[in-house]
């Protein structure tokens, strides 16, 4: 092992690999360590079952026999969700961080209602098939997508009668229909919430901004 670097990073978590990667691809010698055994930090997935009850529990701890194989599990540590055309994904792959930590595409986003799961839509066919909406529900909400995308903060043309600066948000989705309404605000992320209620703004450029990402 080389005695000398030009950097030591402590910790595999996804911001030590960017740095790292950002470091040595400007030629810089970097010495990389962890005191885990595994990569990935607290942005790990640990598979089998048996590492993360090892990490939680102890060496000794085991799971109960009747949760299954212990590869069939893989337990994200923290909530992480990439935008696939964000630019932290070309970051990613500028500093090669994808050698040392593992992305993969998800299959599919679920909501349960009304007792049952149901599949989010992803694309046109899915949208016209699902039964999370009647199909004036969906017209009804492909009129607010539409208007989000258009939307200008500049442009009062395309406020379309609406104006965020004055309605709240929940009376913007309301007007679309009152069941669109309820859905939207169970599906919104926890943080966007607490602001989505009064301040429509926020909600509308979040929304905007994941849009540009797809």
């Amino acid at each position: 092992m080389d005695e000398e670097y030009d950097a030591i990073v402590l910790g595999t978590g996804l911001k030590e690999c960017i740095l790292s990667g950002m470091l040595s691809v400007s030629g810089k010698k970097i010495l990389h360590i962890d005191r885990n055994n595994y990569y990935g930090g607290e942005s790990a997935s640990l598979t089998p079952l048996e590492q993360l009850y090892e990490k939680f529990f102890g060496p000794n701890a085991k799971p109960s026999t009747d949760m299954g194989r212990g590869r069939d599990w893989n337990v994200d540590l923290i909530p992480k969700f990439l935008m696939a055309n964000g630019s932290l994904v070309k970051l990613l792959i500028h500093t090669g961080v994808t050698r040392y930590l593992e992305f993969k595409s998800i299959e599919g986003s679920y909501v349960y209602k009304g007792g049952k799961i149901f599949k989010v839509p992803a694309d046109e066919m899915e949208a016209l098939a699902t039964n999370l909406m009647g199909m004036f529900e969906k017209r009804r909400f492909k009129k607010f997508l539409v208007w989000v995308q258009n939307f200008d903060i500049n442009n009062k043309a395309t406020y379309d009668g609406l104006d965020p600066a004055v309605n709240t948000m929940q009376q913007v989705v309301f007007i679309l229909s009152s069941k669109f309404s309820s859905l939207f605000f169970r599906k919104v992320e926890t943080v966007i919430y607490l602001f989505c209620l009064s301040k429509p703004l926020f909600t509308v450029f979040i929304l905007s901004f994941f849009s540009s990402l797809i």
